[in-house]
């Protein structure tokens, strides 16, 4: 099997590499998203705009695979999806019958050019390109098993184990959705993929769910498929459903068909951080608003942490919701006492230490007239390590404000995740250092409450969905490795030129 890594025509080779690879930082998610058209159409132009509306969950890279009846054309570079997608690159894709995007956060595997999905891959019974969402568990094993049996990588992301996988079991199978099927039974963990055969879209999700996919149709009949039902809206998408956990759908010019054997195999473990941080909160995941369940966040919040203040903000933009929710729950006024810099990237998933510093003061304004004075109650979605939130709480201080009482509308982390978050040390958790109120001094608020973790598996108005809450030590529903962290396979790259050139 030959795997390509390209941007365009060009081709990334060894010598591309960089000579030292990017420290460990906490990222979230990525953004998956598949059509196939009725007709051939501009695909490329649609998964340009779905991508657009799931930028949110990935900013390091973007990449579009365009299939024209078996012809694959790609683009995949690192940048925000605008910058790496100028009008003359996109119009380049052509037009096609199924296209397949991906946004990228990474989690296993860094973040240079190597690892930009969607992964393209030929054999002799033809190509695939696949693009993945999740982080497996037994990534570690499977590649040392196809490493021991010959196959040579030239990514160091799991997303290129499950590639590997699909591929050997497309071998000895009759259809694509059969080789998926069988390579299901070898793999563990977190995974919503959709991929594209020479004729067939396929969307899988595992069968805990850990991640959201769903499915929509255009008006001409064309299916989509996307990690979020904002981006279906985007592209004038009608939302239609969920993919279960476990699911297999098929969609090519004969219609949709689904595979469910693999449904119900496992507990349901939709990652709850969706509706606390990651999701648009415009997005319906599993049959729940994630407006609504910030808002209920909040009010879980006012419940379990009640305070005298005179105000309540967010922090933009996923504490907003909370904020309303803790107002009304409250009876306190709420308030807008920031202006968000709408062209600074997250600090939650910023590169460095010194980049996520420097980024809030920019990033963040206080409103003067909104706080000056005021004993305020300020809504966060999270604490990581601490420092953000520490300097958000300095510039409502400079601001004027008389008290501050920070809400935060998640358990405290104290566990690594596994599943696609990237938080791989606990030891870079302040939770896991500090009692809550020692946390509340050092972040400089006169109170910290955090959300309970009895009431965090609430926030959905589907009460039938499970959640994973292992990163708020709630207990791993799988196995976990033992293998190293991320950059696992970064580390057996280093030490490999390190042999070559001793």
């Amino acid at each position: 099997m030959q795997t390509e890594v390209t941007a365009g025509s060009e081709r990334f080779g060894a010598e591309t590499l960089p000579s030292a690879f990017h420290p460990r930082h906490i990222h979230e998610e990525c953004g998956v998203f598949g059509v196939c058209s009725v007709g051939t159409t501009d695909v490329a132009s649609l998964a340009y705009y779905a991508l657009y509306a799931l930028q949110h969950r990935g900013q390091e890279s973007a990449g579009i695979v365009v299939n024209d009846d078996g012809v694959f054309r790609s683009w995949r570079d690192v940048g925000l999806v605008g910058d790496v997608f100028p009008p003359e690159r996109l119009r380049a894709l052509g037009t096609g019958n199924i296209a397949v995007g991906h946004v990228r956060y990474g989690t296993t595997g860094s973040d240079n050019k190597r690892n930009v999905q969607p992964i393209l891959v030929n054999h002799y019974k033809g190509r695939m390109a696949l693009a993945h969402n999740g982080n497996l568990t037994n990534s570690h094993e499977l590649r040392q098993e196809l490493e021991s049996r010959g196959s040579i990588f030239h990514t160091t992301t799991d997303s290129e184990v499950i590639a590997y996988i699909i591929v050997q079991e497309r071998l000895r199978t009759g259809s694509i959705e059969a080789a998926v099927s069988a390579a299901m039974n070898r793999l563990t963990g977190a995974y919503s993929l959709v991929i594209s055969s020479p004729g067939k879209l396929i969307a899988v999700r595992d069968p805990h769910g850990f991640r959201p996919l769903c499915m929509g149709r255009l008006k001409d009949g064309s299916i989509v498929f996307a990690s979020e039902s904002c981006a279906l809206d985007a592209i004038g998408a009608r939302f239609e459903r969920d993919i279960q956990p476990g699911e297999i759908v098929v969609a090519d010019r004969n219609g949709v068909r689904s595979d469910i054997s693999h449904c119900g195999k496992a507990t349901r473990k939709l990652c709850v951080f969706e509706f606390i941080y990651f999701a648009r909160p415009d997005s319906v995941i599993e049959g729940s608003s994630v407006h609504i369940a910030r808002q209920r966040a909040g009010a879980f919040l006012a419940l379990e942490h009640p305070v005298q203040a005179d105000i309540v903000i967010g922090v933009p933009d996923s504490g907003l919701d909370a904020a309303m929710g803790y107002s009304r729950q409250s009876g306190i006024p709420y308030g807008i006492g920031f202006i968000k810099n709408k062209y600074i990237g997250r600090t939650f998933i910023s590169p460095t230490q010194t980049m996520r510093e420097n980024e809030v003061n920019i990033k963040l304004n206080p409103v003067r007239s909104v706080v000056e004075g005021k004993r305020v109650v300020l809504i966060d979605d999270s604490i990581v390590r601490g420092t953000t939130c520490r300097r958000t709480i300095d510039l409502l201080r400079k601001a004027g404000a008389k008290e501050i009482h920070m809400r935060v509308s998640a358990p405290p982390f104290v566990s690594e995740c596994y599943y696609g978050t990237d938080i791989d040390d606990k030891n870079k958790l302040i939770a896991n250092q500090h009692t809550t109120e020692e946390i509340a001094e050092i972040i400089g608020a006169d109170s910290l409450g955090y959300l309970s973790l009895q009431d965090v598996v609430k926030l959905a108005d589907n009460t039938q969905s499970g959640f994973c809450t292992a990163c708020f030590g709630g207990g791993y529903p799988t196995d976990i490795p033992h293998d190293g962290g991320k950059d696992r396979f970064e580390s057996k790259i280093s030490e490999g030129k390190k042999e070559e050139h001793a």
